[in-house]
């Protein structure tokens, strides 16, 4: 959803989005998100083994993936990634001039950055940016926040959920960017939720490893994992709420709301894929584990032929059986079957007779469904991507120019 608010809508929050001129088109490029009071953190980062300084600092500020934090400073436009020691100082830099302006330490706030891999950031420009945003912190400015972040992304993606713990009303809301090398391990693109719950930092952080599963990293656009994947959660406790523990009944109802509003900003980057046309959604049941149901749903997911067969609206099913076949699962072909749209297009080891006009029409759509069932187990895995088109290969050729 977009929203004149969203990422402040908790109580306790503040955030501003400045043009700093670090976009040639000299759009949004700099937010800093602060909490008014220090807040439960939890953090997740990319698993890629190459790490851009901002992912490199935050892990350093919060070793554990979890504890308090007055905020988060982002910029777009370049993702200080690859640029040795001083990308590190100079994320160390971003990080102590927005906690002077919160009067917090350094370790008090996170750093994320997207762009333009190998190049050092215009800190110069940054200093700018983050006296203009610290300056302009308040509830009102959600929408510069969001574009501040954005690359590629042609749309604003946020998300919201309300409900009750233990009696006392709280409200959750996320911002997500991404668009393209979208295929996260632990974390995607870059994502802030925000929420006026009081929740213990080892909690916050248990629900955001839960909700990851089955919401970022169960996405994927390219299969590419960014350098600087992140996902921040931030909880100030406004609600006035008995703090959230582990191993309370409340628990479930965080990681309720966690998983609804991840779970939109995830589906949301894939509807703003690069390029895309089409929303994939791919289920794997039958699978003997939840590893195997995992790795059979992504590799169809990922698999380049699978996407743009999609994308031309072709039912050719044999793509979807070889993807299975070349992943980590245990397939036997005289087990499996194929869904399309509802329609049976592979099952016991040979295609089937279905109706193709009907499965073409479904294909036509904007949003297509493949089911896949191994017969082996009873573990199941949904990813959600999208089709592969001309316009994927245009973005990424001149990405750099």
């Amino acid at each position: 959803m977009t929203a004149t608010r969203h990422i402040t809508l908790p109580a306790g929050f503040i955030a501003a989005g400045v043009k700093c001129g670090i976009k040639e088109s000299g759009k949004e490029d700099l937010a800093i998100i602060a909490a008014e009071r220090r807040a439960a953190a939890a953090l997740l980062t990319t698993r890629n083994q190459v790490v851009g300084a901002p992912v490199l600092w935050c892990r350093r500020a919060l070793p554990r993936g979890y504890g308090r934090v007055r905020g988060i400073v982002i910029n777009s436009g370049n993702s200080n990634a690859c640029t040795g020691p001083a990308g590190l100082r100079d994320a160390e830099d971003m990080a102590r001039r927005t906690a002077s302006c919160l009067g917090a330490t350094a370790e008090e706030v996170l750093v994320a950055s997207t762009g333009v891999i190998g190049h050092r950031l215009p800190m110069a420009k940054i200093h700018r940016g983050i006296a203009a945003a610290a300056a302009a912190l308040g509830r009102n400015n959600d929408v510069a926040v969001l574009r501040s972040i954005m690359t590629t992304d042609l749309r604003e993606k946020s998300a919201v959920a309300r409900g009750r713990i233990g009696g006392v009303p709280f409200t959750m809301a996320g911002i997500v960017k991404g668009s393209g090398m979208i295929a996260p391990s632990l974390a995607t693109m870059i994502a802030v939720v925000t929420t006026d719950l009081a929740v213990s930092p080892a909690a916050m952080h248990s629900a955001l490893v839960r909700a990851a599963r089955t919401t970022f990293n169960a996405v994927t656009v390219d299969s590419d994992t960014s350098t600087s994947d992140t996902v921040v959660v931030l909880a100030g406790g406004a609600a006035g709420n008995v703090p959230v523990a582990r191993r309370s009944k409340a628990f479930t109802g965080l990681c309720e709301a966690l998983e609804q509003v991840c779970g939109e900003l995830a589906r949301a980057v894939v509807a703003d894929g690069e390029g895309a046309t089409k929303v994939i959604r791919v289920t794997v049941r039958g699978a003997r584990n939840d590893a195997e149901a995992e790795a059979a749903a992504k590799s169809v997911a990922n698999s380049p032929l699978v996407k743009c067969a999609v994308h031309g609206g072709d039912p050719n099913w044999g793509r979807i059986v070889m993807a299975l076949g070349k992943s980590a699962a245990k397939v036997e072909p005289e087990k499996l079957s194929v869904r399309i749209g509802g329609a049976t297009v592979f099952a016991r080891g040979v295609g089937g007779t279905f109706d193709l006009k009907k499965v073409e029409t479904h294909m036509a759509g904007n949003s297509v469904e493949i089911e896949c069932n191994l017969g082996l187990g009873r573990a199941a895995f949904t990813t959600w991507t999208c089709d592969l088109s001309k316009e994927y290969v245009t973005i990424n050729a001149d990405y750099r120019t």
